[in-house]
């Protein structure tokens, strides 16, 4: 951008002012610099010291976990109507597992919520363990005579290839993981209120 004046500041102090609006194209947050260079001349020679302006822009979360592919080139010549292409190796992307666990809770007493926990590791090759996910799930309440079991199904866990750390041959899909889970579950009601202090919700 160049801005030019003809005269200014002859017959007294006068000033400039320029308004122009800013277009974010890259993809990243952060404080941004409006100029990123700025210089001023003119015919007496003056020196002018100029602001050094930056925005805020923030973006919000944008994650892009598959890039684009990168192309291969190739050319069909003129008048060839037909050609073979080797388009050399490609990978599997975004592989995984999705576990689904189910555990039944015993002995549980009639109308008492129950709060199921799960948490779910995976082993290294020297023993240690690695957290992959914890689910905390509210079981509600059942209404039967006495006590009785819970079958709770269908509990998921999202297992990404790229935190895999097995041990065996292979990798992606092709290796083995070792996982672990660990259940808690406890009562959420119970009939105990210290001095009326306590409001079931």
């Amino acid at each position: 951008m160049q801005w030019k004046i003809d005269e200014l500041g002859v017959s007294g102090n006068e000033g400039a002012s320029l308004e122009f609006y800013l277009r974010h194209t890259a993809q990243d947050s952060g404080t941004k610099k409006v100029n990123q260079s700025i210089t001023y001349s003119d015919t007496e020679g003056n020196a002018v010291t100029f602001p050094d302006p930056s925005v805020t822009v923030d973006c919000g979360v944008v994650i892009t976990p598959e890039p684009c592919p990168v192309p291969i080139n190739f050319t069909a010549d003129g008048c060839e109507d037909f050609l073979t292409v080797d388009l050399g190796d490609t990978y599997l992307e975004s592989t995984g597992r999705i576990v689904e666990l189910s555990v039944t809770i015993k002995n549980v007493c009639p109308n008492r919520r129950t709060a199921l926990g799960i948490i779910l590791t995976e082993t290294d090759c020297s023993g240690k363990e690695h957290t992959r996910g914890i689910k905390a799930i509210t079981v509600p309440a059942h209404s039967s005579s006495g006590c009785r079991d819970i079958l709770v199904k269908c509990i998921r866990f999202v297992l990404p290839d790229n935190l895999s750390i097995t041990c065996s041959s292979g990798t992606g899909m092709c290796g083995a993981r070792n996982l672990k889970a660990r259940v808690i579950a406890h009562n959420i009601d119970s009939e105990y209120n210290c001095c009326g202090t306590i409001r079931p919700v």
